[in-house]
């Protein structure tokens, strides 16, 4: 298996809650990864994070914004064990971020969201390939149901219709004539609506 050079982040971002903070923090305690913290004048957070030898930081900056905590991030980290924990706390925290990991012939690149990742997509040579991407399944098949309802609900419709139109040409009375001419209009608007 190829030994990884470095891993980027690219447009990562992370919004947390005053508790998650303190999560997030503790996180990283548990992972075993030396850190800072630093609670800035106006509220802001700035984490910083070192490899064991000391050779390699990431600093995050929280910004405050009305109740939670927000971090756009973009940085290149090559020590393993900080690499794992920061791909660790993008998943737990619920992150979106764009990763890149680089090999020596090749890059990886996986794409989150909420925490999951959504695609992985492998650049070689200047060629990219889709190796994964998630496909929500139930929630397609839920809007192929709900477009189904709607089919059926235009078929119920379209035969109201039709059988107020046989009524309409079989009465002789005027009064009824116009009753069912006001409810072929409301059919008629509601069938269109269930058209558009």
């Amino acid at each position: 298996m190829a030994q990884r050079i470095a891993t980027e982040y690219v447009n990562a971002s992370l919004q947390l809650t005053a508790e998650e903070m303190a999560g997030f923090v503790r996180f990283f305690e548990e992972q075993h990864i030396k850190q800072q913290v630093r609670v800035l004048e106006n509220g802001n957070h700035e984490v910083v994070l070192e490899d064991d030898a000391g050779q390699e930081e990431v600093r995050l900056t929280f910004e405050r914004e009305q109740d939670k905590y927000v971090c756009a991030l973009t940085c290149r980290i090559m020590h393993p064990k900080l690499t794992n924990a920061m791909r660790k706390a993008v998943s737990v925290f619920r992150g979106d971020a764009v990763v890149n990991r680089i090999y020596p012939n090749y890059m990886m690149t996986y794409h989150y969201t909420e925490g999951t990742v959504r695609k992985i997509v492998e650049i070689r040579g200047g060629e990219s390939r889709v190796v994964f991407e998630f496909k929500d399944t139930i929630g397609q098949l839920e809007a192929a149901f709900r477009i189904m309802d709607v089919e059926k609900e235009i078929e119920v419709v379209r035969g109201a219709i039709n059988q107020l139109l046989d009524l309409r040409n079989q009465c002789k009375d005027r009064e009824q004539i116009a009753i069912i001419d006001e409810r072929l209009a409301q059919y008629s608007r509601n069938l269109f609506k269930l058209e558009a």
